[in-house]
C-alpha cells in the first residue's frame, strides 16, 4: 500500500514484506527499480520534480529512517515502519537464493563487503563484485560484467541521486530483476563504516549517533528538522 508523505509515495510495509515483494518481482520476472529514501534524499525531491517523479518511478519506494516515518504520522497517515535500505540488503543477502551483484564504492569496498557477508551468512550467493569508480565508456562493460555473473539481484551503491539515475538508464539492459539503490551499505558490510548501535537504532536516533562520531555532517543531519518542517507545513497548508 502506497502512503503519499508530500512529493513521495512510500511503500507502507514491513521489512519481511519488502523482501517478499522483490523475490516476487523475481519470480514473476519482472524489473523491480527499489529506492530507498531517508529524510534528506526526500526532502532533495521536495525541491526537484524530476528527482520525485524519479523515485515515485520506482517499483518499491521504502522508508529510510526515522525522519520519513515521523513526517508520515504528522500527515496522519503512518506508513508501518521504517524499512533502512541497509538491513533490506542483509535480509535478501540472508535469505534468498538468488544471485547478487555488489557494484559500488571505493575499490576494495565491494569485495570486502562480499567477504564479510560469506563469512556471516556461508550460503550466501553473492556472484560478482565491482567498484563505483567508473566513466561513461565504462558502462558497457559494467552491464557485461553483471549480466555474465548470473545477478538476479543488483545493489547498486553510488549514492544518491546517482544510483536512481542508473538503474533507471540501464536496467532494461541487463538481465537481473531487482535494482536496488542503496547508498552506502556496502561500506557498511565491508566495515569501512559502522551503524549505530542498537540502542540509537531502536529509539530512531542513528542521526545523533552519527552526529556525535562526525561533527562534520551537521549541514546534512540539518536536513533532518528542515524535512519534518515541510511535512508540518504541508500538513498546516491543507493537503494529504
Amino acid at each position: 500500500m502506497k502512503k503519499q508523505i508530500m512529493s513521495i509515495n512510500f511503500d507502507s510495509v514491513t521489512m519481511d514484506e519488502a523482501v517478499s515483494a522483490a523475490e516476487g518481482c523475481i519470480a514473476s520476472a519482472e524489473k523491480c527499480m527499489v529506492v530507498t529514501p531517508n529524510a534528506e534524499i526526500a526532502y532533495a525531491a521536495e525541491k526537484d520534480k524530476k528527482f520525485a517523479d524519479l523515485i515515485n518511478g520506482a517499483k518499491l519506494v521504502l522508508p529510510d529512517g526515522v525522519g520519513v516515518v515521523l513526517a508520515s504520522k504528522i500527515l496522519g497517515d503512518p506508513v508501518k515502519q521504517k524499512v533502512a535500505g541497509v538491513e533490506f540488503a542483509e535480509n535478501l543477502i540472508k535469505t534468498t537464493n538468488h544471485p547478487i551483484f555488489f557494484f559500488g564504492g571505493k575499490p576494495g569496498v565491494a569485495e570486502a563487503a562480499r567477504d564479510n557477508m560469506k563469512v556471516k551468512y556461508p550460503s550466501c550467493n553473492i556472484v560478482g563484485v565491482r567498484d563505483g569508480y567508473f566513466k561513461d565508456k565504462d558502462i558497457p562493460e559494467i552491464i557485461a560484467q553483471i549480466n555474465n555473473s548470473g545477478a538476479k539481484i543488483v545493489f547498486v551503491c553510488l549514492g544518491a541521486p546517482k544510483q536512481e539515475l542508473f538503474i533507471q538508464a540501464h536496467m532494461n539492459e541487463m538481465n537481473a530483476f531487482v535494482f536496488a539503490g542503496l547508498g552506502g551499505s556496502l561500506d557498511v558490510f565491508a566495515g569501512t563504516a559502522k551503524r549505530a548501535p542498537e540502542f540509537f537504532v531502536k529509539f530512531g536516533l542513528e542521526w545523533l549517533y552519527r552526529l556525535i562520531k562526525q561533527p562534520s555532517r551537521i549541514k546534512r543531519m540539518s536536513v533532518l528538522p528542515l524535512y519534518i518542517m515541510e511535512s508540518i507545513k504541508y500538513k498546516l497548508g491543507g493537503k494529504k
